[in-house]
């Protein structure tokens, strides 16, 4: 697989993945201000991320079925201004039904970048660039909130943080625009049935043909199970420190921080992993270590050890989905590969929005020592799907 993908391409790359990060971190910070502007109750906050949901999924999984027609550079270019169009409307919407409309908008800009740059970069970045592209999204989410912070700090108005990170959004769709016909020349490198590795063209087959591969729905269903992991350790973990561990919020909010930081870390260092041990072998790890962290959150005991085991999770968990995205091709074939990273990176939202929102239910009826229980079968889950994603595949008839 390509390791030495064009400099120029390669920052767009990254700065399309810290600009999707950064909407996630802006609205936590200035929803307090939005809803006293609007006039309305703290949980409307839900209509705006239920339309950004409905957005994202729609459009990360048909990007994955339209890439090939009209093209990565077109998919990112057009996305990307849609993206930049629905931040300005959340920095000028004068009522929160318009402010809905805009994240409508913006999630359906997001997930067609986010799905384009997935599938680009499964075939044409190596194990490294892929993990750290998703650090990067990551730093974007933690550079949100200080924007945010900064400009209502200042004595301005939210409006301004959406109409920063919308004219950053602008300046990239511009630079996509021109780089439109660079992206069109991508080459996937896989080895052949005899050993070789060769360059793979695009080649139409037909829809029916994705959707039939049992790898395609255990690969999605993996992903959603995933980012319910990850998701729900983030969000219920101070909740079970307080709570059930008895530690300060002051000292249980520093070790939620921890865990995310050990997400960011992990991403950066075994991105260099990757390259030398293979993208399976550290998958392979990785799956095994996030059991292993779930299982120390479930274990009664000092919160030390829940604390330990989060940073384990979080660590383990870091290449899971940049390594499962890059693999791709090899479950499913590269000629369906697009078609299974949208509904993948599909799933992935699906499963960050409900699965955890489940969780909290079980925490809220049973204990919130439920936790670690349902962090380690999430995570046994997860592994058993990823085995069952890569067992042999039949040979692809000539299409």
């Amino acid at each position: 697989m390509s390791t030495t993908p064009r400099p120029a391409l390669l920052l767009l790359a990254y700065l399309a993945f810290v600009s999707l990060g950064l909407p996630d971190g802006l609205l936590g910070v200035g929803w307090p201000s939005i809803r006293a502007d609007f006039g309305v109750p703290t949980e409307s906050v839900g209509l705006l991320l239920t339309a950004g949901t409905v957005g994202y999924l729609t459009s990360s999984v048909a990007a994955g079925f339209t890439l090939a027609r009209v093209g990565v550079g077109w998919l990112l270019a057009s996305s990307t201004v849609l993206a930049s169009l629905a931040l300005s409307g959340y920095a000028g919407a004068p009522m929160l039904p318009l402010m809905v409309g805009a994240a409508l908008l913006l999630g359906l800009g997001s997930g067609a970048v986010d799905s384009g740059l997935n599938a680009y970069a499964a075939s044409a970045f190596g194990p490294r660039h892929m993990n750290w592209l998703h650090a990067f999204f990551g730093l974007g989410v933690a550079i949100g909130p200080l924007i945010m912070t900064t400009v209502i700090g200042a004595g301005l108005s939210w409006r301004w943080g959406y109409g920063i990170v919308a004219s950053a959004q602008v300046l990239l769709a511009l630079a996509f625009v021109l780089t439109v016909r660079a992206w069109a020349d991508r080459r996937t490198e896989l080895p052949a049935a005899d050993g070789a590795s060769g360059p793979a063209h695009p080649v139409r087959v037909r829809i029916g043909a994705t959707l039939s591969l049992p790898a395609v729905w255990t690969g999605a269903v993996a992903f959603a199970v995933y980012v319910a992991v990850e998701v729900g350790a983030g969000l219920w973990a101070f909740l079970l420190l307080t709570e059930g561990r008895g530690l300060s919020e002051a000292v249980a909010g520093i070790c939620v921080s921890l865990y995310w930081g050990s997400l960011f870390v992990g991403r950066v260092v075994q991105g260099l992993v990757a390259e030398r041990l293979g993208s399976g072998q550290v998958l392979r790890g990785s799956l095994i270590g996030m059991a292993v962290g779930a299982a120390l959150v479930a274990v009664p005991g000092p919160a030390g050890l829940a604390v330990v085991g989060l940073a384990i999770i979080g660590f383990a968990a870091a290449p899971v989905f940049p390594l499962l995205t890059l693999t791709t091709a090899e479950r499913v074939g590269p000629v369906h590969a697009d078609r299974a990273i949208g509904l993948q990176i599909g799933a992935a939202g699906l499963g960050g929005a409900l699965l955890p929102a489940g969780i909290g239910v079980l925490l809220s009826r049973v204990t919130v020592e439920a936790l670690g229980p349902s962090l380690l079968v999430l995570s046994l889950v997860l592994l058993g799907l990823y085995h069952a994603s890569t067992r042999p595949r039949v040979p692809e008839p000539a299409v």
